[in-house]
């Protein structure tokens, strides 16, 4: 059974080809929502193994997306990894993962392997 990601970020560039390469890594069924308006709407209706959020987009940004998850019952223990340009990889070290509070942040751009070691500690296949 796939592992259920929902993208969330407004570069719609960007979230079809993290799209097209987890899906092409296997074991990942991948929904995009461009619109941070829109993604409390996109969960719950996708209900996701997991969260991939970008921190900077208009409208609301990933932390006011997530403190709305955060009050909705079936939401609020998906697992959400953030993404950030903020903060770039030469800032961490190599295939490290910020912590924030209890929170993943991974730097944009985001290497792959990275993020599938990360969904993959977070939402164990079945």
């Amino acid at each position: 059974m796939a592992r259920k990601i929902l993208l969330v970020d407004d570069e719609a560039g960007f979230t079809q080809l993290l799209k097209m390469n987890l899906e092409k890594s296997g074991g990942y069924e991948v929904k995009i929502e461009n619109d941070s308006m829109q993604a409390v709407a996109a969960a719950r209706s996708f209900m996701p193994d997991a969260i991939v959020l970008d921190v900077v987009m208009p409208g609301m940004d990933g932390g006011d997306v997530q403190a709305q998850l955060q009050t909705i019952p079936s939401l609020a223990k998906i697992p959400v990894v953030m993404l950030t340009a903020l903060v770039d990889s030469t800032e961490l070290s190599e295939g490290a993962v910020a912590q924030a509070g209890n929170q993943l942040v991974l730097p944009k751009p985001v290497n792959l392997s990275l993020l599938l070691r990360v969904l993959e500690e977070i939402v164990p296949m079945e």
